[in-house]
């Protein structure tokens, strides 16, 4: 999931694409040029043709008997203890494949007011050929959400480097969406080639929330609202108010809706993904510190350090981080100049590509990850 923050109304062309949603922030998409090629839509983009995934697929990676229920999950995790006192929930899916041995094992990381059920329409799939570990990260769903902690990009990179050390013991690709993507790329260009061998980023965040990206007008434009609630949010009444209006269901659903192209994901299992964990003792904490805090590191300086191979997914009706975007402008440009990038554009698919459009992931996911070297 995206960040979740606040916006005033501002007037969008009849080209935007994006809609306005309750309390997040949301952007403007702009239409690309678009044209036909033997009955499959292409876009122009970056002085590059990205050719969008088709919507066939074989039954096996998208029927619903691939979906684990939130219930396998939660009976099914395990909790690891980070730096010796917090409490990190994570779970794991064995590969029954022949072949698993040589195959990397995954590691999934979720967005923003996200858990590791947001990955229930991949685990089972990606576990055909790979050992699939999926993790809480500090703040979020099961894992501990300590009081007057100050979250940070830099320390669930770190988390997760931790993880792969103590807990996965083996290379991994990593598998991130929207912050998750990005604490992800943190990782990667902060640990070498020894503990992950691919990256997988689903419509990365250009940071920890939506101050983050400067040199958008859209951005520049509100900074002082930005200003204004971060300083409403350091006041703990207020605070308190504006996350319970957050949380609420319908409001979950209506921001869920605006951010997924396909709605009929946004089911009720969603909305209680999301509502579950953030009624929990210290979600309010982190809401806050993640909404006032730092952005972190800026994506785009940091990709040119990783040498891994790297798959691009990037849903093109995202209105978080669109195409016509900074971050996205940047991402769209890498595989002109970077051979270990992969860019794929899903067509009609928003912010969360592997839960609104799974079978379109899984087409593009599953022949990079065979095309990997085998261990």
């Amino acid at each position: 999931m995206g960040v979740l923050t606040f916006r005033a109304p501002i007037p969008l062309s009849s080209q935007s694409r994006s809609k306005l949603a309750g309390p997040l922030l949301q952007q403007k998409q702009e239409h690309h040029q678009c044209f036909k090629v033997n009955g499959r839509r292409r876009i122009h983009c970056s002085n590059q043709i990205i050719t969008n995934a088709s919507s066939s697929l074989t039954a096996n990676s998208s029927g619903s008997s691939n979906i684990l229920e939130i219930s396998e999950i939660k009976e099914g995790s395990k909790k690891w203890k980070w730096k010796g006192k917090y409490s990190i929930n994570y779970f794991v899916l064995d590969s029954s494949s022949s072949t698993a041995s040589t195959q990397p094992p995954l590691l999934l990381i979720h967005g923003f007011g996200a858990s590791i059920p947001h990955w229930r329409r991949n685990i089972r799939v990606l576990a055909e050929n790979n050992t699939v570990y999926a993790i809480d990260l500090l703040g979020f769903g099961d894992s501990d959400k300590p009081p007057d902690f100050a979250y940070t990009m830099e320390s669930w990179a770190q988390l997760i480097l931790d993880f792969l050390d103590e807990v996965v013991q083996k290379p991994t690709v990593l598998v991130g969406n929207s912050i998750g993507s990005l604490a992800c790329v943190i990782a990667t260009s902060e640990s070498g080639s020894s503990r992950v061998q691919g990256l997988v980023l689903l419509n990365c965040s250009g940071g920890m929330n939506n101050k983050a990206v400067v040199d958008d007008w859209r951005i520049k434009l509100l900074l002082p609202l930005f200003w204004l609630i971060d300083f409403l949010l350091n006041q703990p009444i207020i605070a308190s108010a504006i996350f319970k209006r957050v949380k609420q269901r319908e409001t979950l659903k209506n921001v869920l809706l605006s951010v997924y192209g396909n709605k009929d994901s946004v089911d009720d299992d969603l909305v209680e993904i999301i509502k579950g964990p953030a009624d929990a003792a210290g979600a309010l904490d982190a809401f806050v510190s993640i909404i006032t805090g730092p952005p972190g590191p800026n994506p785009i300086k940091l990709m040119r350090k990783i040498a891994q191979p790297v798959l691009v997914l990037w849903g093109n009706e995202d209105p978080f981080t669109p195409l016509d975007g900074p971050v996205g402008r940047f991402f769209s440009s890498l595989p002109s100049t970077s051979p270990n990038i992969t860019l794929s554009v899903l067509d009609g698919v928003g912010h969360c590509p592997h839960d609104d459009r799974p079978e379109l992931v899984h087409e593009k996911l599953l022949p990079w990850l065979a095309s990997l070297p085998s261990s």
